[in-house]
């Protein structure tokens, strides 16, 4: 087909009519994201040409082969995917220098010039849906059809995963069953000091993939900003970048290097992971914009599968929207299996709801199940007696306060008061502020007008939170760690008694966790508040040999200060229960 601004690609052409039939179900984001190529079509500005993926289909399926050595055969999803970065073309004005046909200078001419409207595309897809294979096949195009000499880099949250993406072009390799990687593969590596006709074109080396011909390269690398930051690749692929605990936007990383090549890409694929609050939930938030229509970038193709509601998992004709490539790269009894083993280990289900269903979940099972961190109904504990818990900070991290109610019949009432500075807050990701922002609307987190947090201010304002609330405190528990000034004018007002250190370690922490942990099992932590959702999501317990526990702060974003100022509450319950009586 000859360069058209009007024509339908063929791949989503069939996909949408097989969609409109009802023959594929598809989720509230691919439906956004076919109405963005249906915009494409309308506009004059861009232009559909299907020479090149003509072209990358041919190679692909005579030269690649599987994992297993098996021959490769594009599913559809493939070629609709590959249509979208592929196919499509803008032009751009640039002023060219023409030297003088007889020499003696030249001049400037204004010509215009072709290029691929998508550099990136995100898949977020279930697992099993051979999403490596795909960015295999877009990484053995630039390497051996690109005849410009390319840097190309595949990441993943380690380096052994990175290699999933390498292993079946190292076995297309291996094995040659093409014209193409036959007269690549002809020669010996050795051949050093002979002629260039006899030696190896193509070949895996210590560095990565190698071709010979243009001196490109395909090499694994760590996700992480420092290995990847500068990088000038013409090719990426990022497998997993919502899977593992990243706390770096890698894809950015790449972007700033790749962007000083023409046609770069980057393919950015991964199911949905268990960590919230992240860089890729602010990379999803921004997505979501542009799949709305508020932020228009057509150089970002979006694919996002997902079940639009948890209803659905009991629909197994509604597994598609999670899985497209369900039933041939993946089988429907997998995924029957892995749902009927989420109903009977509640442990696994987080995880398997996002992997397999695309359904994000909050509060991976580190220490608290998901179940076990949901807030009750509406609680009211005014006039009642409490036990506090008190986990100060630095002057520019968390203040948090947590107060326990004793209840008739073994539970506890729960309620938080947390601070931080606007400075802190100034410097939170995008995701991050929004979840604050849920805070700060409950009344359980407070925005000190600062850059430091004062001590003196925090304790004024708490002073005239518990008086507003007549909440009676019998008993304070604390860590002792910048505490000494709070702990002070606690005791001019409140007197000395019933206060009592909390160190964190080991020793003190083990017993307690193990009570709280069994009450959040039974459900009878009563707490209302999303800050106590969020600080119990974000929990991980560091165990020894011996089984002693204790509160494991992995990283200073991912807070559990108020579930820390709950265990020093509890703490301090236990040594005064006379108090209470």
């Amino acid at each position: 087909m000859a360069l058209s601004n009007t024509a339908v690609p063929k791949y989503y052409g069939a996909f949408r009519d097989a969609v409109l039939r009802g023959e594929i179900p598809v989720n509230r984001e691919v439906s956004m994201q076919m109405n963005l190529i249906d915009g494409l079509i309308q506009d004059p500005r861009f232009y559909y040409d299907d020479t090149v993926l003509d072209g990358w289909i041919r190679f692909c399926e005579s030269e690649l082969t599987l994992t297993d050595g098996g021959d490769l055969t594009l599913l559809p999803t493939f070629k609709l995917w590959a249509e979208d970065i592929y196919s499509w073309f803008y032009f751009v004005e640039r002023s060219v220098w023409v030297p003088n046909l007889h020499g003696g200078g030249g001049h400037y001419e204004v010509r215009k010039i072709k290029k691929r409207l998508r550099n990136k595309q995100y898949l977020i897809v279930g697992r099993g849906a051979a999403k490596s294979v795909y960015c295999t096949c877009v990484q053995a195009d630039g390497l051996i059809l690109d005849p410009e000499a390319t840097d190309q880099i595949v990441t993943a949250p380690t380096i052994r995963q990175s290699e999933e993406t390498l292993l079946p072009l190292k076995i297309a390799i291996a094995r040659a069953r093409g014209k193409v990687l036959q007269f690549m593969t002809e020669g010996s590596l050795q051949n050093t000091t002979g002629s260039k006709a006899d030696r190896v074109k193509i070949a895996s080396t210590k560095k990565g993939i190698e071709n010979f011909v243009t001196n490109s390269i395909i090499e694994s690398r760590p996700m992480r900003i420092d290995k990847l930051q500068g990088a000038r690749c013409k090719y990426a692929t990022v497998d997993e970048w919502l899977s593992g605990d990243v706390k770096e936007d890698v894809v950015g990383a790449l972007e700033q290097g790749a962007a000083k090549v023409d046609d770069w890409l980057i393919v950015a694929t991964s199911s949905e992971g268990t960590v919230r609050n992240g860089p890729g939930d602010t990379i999803k938030m921004e997505l979501m914009d542009i799949l709305k229509g508020e932020y228009v970038n057509p150089h970002v193709s979006i694919w996002w599968y997902k079940l639009d509601d948890i209803k659905e998992l009991n629909n197994p004709s509604m597994w598609l929207k999670a899985n497209p490539n369900l039933g041939a790269t993946v089988t429907y009894e997998t995924y029957q299996l892995e749902l009927e083993r989420a109903e009977k280990n509640p442990a696994v289900r987080n995880d398997i709801l996002a992997k397999r269903f695309g359904i994000p979940m909050e509060g991976y099972t580190y220490f608290f199940t998901y179940d076990e961190t949901k807030p009750h109904r509406r609680q009211y504990f005014d006039g009642m007696a409490c036990a506090m818990g008190a986990d100060l900070s630095q002057g520019d991290d968390f203040c948090a306060f947590t107060f326990l109610f004793p209840l008739p019949g073994q539970g506890f009432g729960v309620k938080a008061r947390s601070y931080i500075t606007s400075y802190t807050y100034q410097k939170l990701s995008r995701s991050l502020r929004t979840e604050y922002e849920k805070f700060i609307r409950e009344g359980s987190l407070v925005i000190m007008e600062s850059s430091v947090l004062d001590l003196g201010e925090v304790y004024e304002d708490l002073f005239k939170f518990i008086g507003d609330r007549h909440y009676n405190v019998q008993c304070l528990g604390y860590d002792p760690y910048n505490a000494p000034v709070f702990i002070n004018r606690w005791e001019i007002d409140y007197g000395p008694y019933g206060i009592e250190k909390v160190p964190q370690g080991v020793k003190t922490e083990s017993v307690p966790l193990g009570e709280i942990k069994i009450m959040a099992e039974r459900r009878q932590l009563f707490f209302d508040e999303q800050i106590m959702m969020f600080c119990m999501g974000n929990c991980i317990a560091q165990e020894d040999t011996n089984g002693n526990r204790k509160l494991l702060k992995k990283r200073r974003q991912e807070k559990i200060d108020n579930v820390a100022a709950l265990l020093d509450a509890y703490v301090a319950y236990k040594a005064n229960k006379d108090m209470f009586e």
